[in-house]
């Protein structure tokens, strides 16, 4: 009699837990997305919050960091083929000229910045887009400074691609 109520408690438990997958299917996946983005972000051990953060500070702090820390060879990988489709002029110039170029390119490229802006967003989870929306203009302010330092700080990845030549 035990194994038959076992076995009858866990098609009920399993019956329930369809149940509400069948009725929420959107909360479970919501759930799992958030979970998932969240667990493959990295951690700054040295991250300060605060009472005294404005909002959009927290925001940068706990959400834009790790992501586009996260995204580091994606977002250089993009301005490297951005430098190449721009008939690579950037390997031409000099440290200054160069480091003028990346803030140039960041802060007037609409396209290049769309693109990395967008890079960024698709990691939000649902909760994040909502505060994110909420304070757009400044909070992209924030993200575009960021990605920017971090491309300025891998400065010397972007040198002129060595070309082998058959002997």
């Amino acid at each position: 009699m035990l194994i038959t109520s076992l076995t009858t408690m866990t098609r009920l438990l399993t019956t329930d837990v369809l149940i509400s997958i069948i009725l929420s299917p959107n909360l479970l996946l919501m759930d799992t997305r958030q979970s998932q983005l969240k667990s493959i972000r990295p951690e700054f051990l040295s991250t300060t919050i605060n009472d005294n953060m404005s909002s959009d500070e927290r925001f940068q702090n706990l959400v834009l960091r790790p992501i586009i820390k996260f995204q580091n060879d994606l977002l250089i990988a993009v301005f490297r083929n951005y430098i190449n489709k721009h008939k690579s002029v950037f390997y031409d110039l000099s440290l200054e000229k160069r480091i003028d170029y990346i803030e140039n390119a960041i802060h007037k490229d609409m396209k290049l910045r769309n693109s990395m802006k967008g890079m960024v967003i698709g990691l939000f989870t649902i909760e994040e887009y909502e505060l994110y929306i909420q304070n757009s203009s400044a909070l992209n302010k924030r993200m575009m400074n960021i990605v920017k330092e971090r491309l300025l700080s891998h400065i010397q990845l972007f040198e002129r691609p060595e070309l082998l030549t058959a002997v």
